[in-house]
């Protein structure tokens, strides 16, 4: 079992930072082992992800980026959650399928890419595995991914690289992400669904439009139909709600106006992309999974 990492690369920051069991000197600030928030069934991801089983989710603490709207910025800035071994996160992933979910869901598992490749060489669950991310990714590190990922589940926020260091701290994104999402492409091919319409295998991209950039958005949107066209299911999401530092931004301290979501939506229209619209009605915090909860995760691993 690793246990620790003497110069980490496996993020596009690339901070050569020592890395130990629990702890981390790193941007992420993440130990080797795997730190968890939530393991459960989650309804509430795209219909061909949840559909009607639910995707079994695994939230992971920390993260690459620094998303000053993350909604899930109590894990994924403010640490919370509990380190648990490799073995114990195989045991998750067991007990997740044995609950009849149609996936797993690994959520933000970039600084934890050792210890999942271990965790499946224990188990390797029969359902398809997703892998959810911000999209900022090596491609080296996902190459090492390959064969273990069916699914791809990674955002493309930006394409300017103003708003991505105003907002994510990662003025490199997009180049980073355009080529992880080609990358991505390669390995799964064309999504591809079963009879039921749940996806077995490709890459979803998905796009969440923040108030007062839609020029941003559109921009995304327009990228993604001329580099990959019917080779991705994109999700162009409505539901921003100002978390974490938002209101140190006045211009993003709101949620999107019908307005703003009807222009993206329009170039969406006249594009060959197919995939999801979430409704502005989304906009609502009961979206967001519960990490308030003392104990964070629902059962222990077996």
């Amino acid at each position: 079992m690793l246990e620790k990492i003497e110069k980490c690369t496996l993020c596009p920051r690339q901070c050569g930072a020592e890395r130990y069991a629990d702890y981390g000197k790193g941007y992420c600030k993440m130990g080797v082992l795997p730190k968890i928030s939530r393991a459960a069934p989650h309804m509430w991801e795209e219909p061909c992800i949840s559909g009607t089983k639910s995707s079994g989710t695994i939230f992971f603490t920390g993260c690459v980026l620094s998303c000053v709207y993350c909604q899930n910025y109590r894990i994924s800035a403010g640490g919370a959650g509990k380190t648990i071994t490799v073995k114990e996160l195989a045991g998750h992933i067991r007990r997740l399928e044995e609950m009849g979910v149609h996936n797993i869901n690994l959520v933000s598992p970039t600084p934890y890419v050792d210890s999942i490749i271990e965790a499946f060489s224990i188990y390797r669950p029969s359902v398809p595995v997703v892998y959810n991310t911000g999209g900022y990714e090596r491609v080296e590190t996902l190459k090492r991914l390959e064969g273990l990922v069916d699914i791809y589940l990674p955002d493309l926020k930006y394409v300017s690289a103003e708003k991505s260091a105003k907002y994510s701290a990662a003025p490199d994104y997009f180049a980073y992400a355009s080529a992880a999402i080609a990358e991505m492409v390669r390995q799964t091919g064309k999504p591809v669904t079963d009879e039921n319409s749940i996806l077995q295998k490709g890459t979803v991209v998905r796009h969440l439009i923040l108030p007062s950039n839609t020029k941003n958005s559109m921009e995304v949107i327009r990228y993604l139909d001329a580099a990959f066209g019917e080779s991705i299911l994109v999700s162009l999401m409505g539901q921003y709600i100002p978390e974490g530092r938002a209101g140190d931004f006045p211009e993003i301290n709101r949620t999107i106006t019908p307005r703003e979501y009807e222009k993206v939506f329009r170039v969406l229209e006249e594009t060959v992309l197919d995939g999801f619209a979430q409704e502005l009605d989304a906009a609502r915090k009961n979206y967001i999974p519960d990490f308030s909860a003392d104990d964070l995760i629902i059962d222990s691993a077996r």
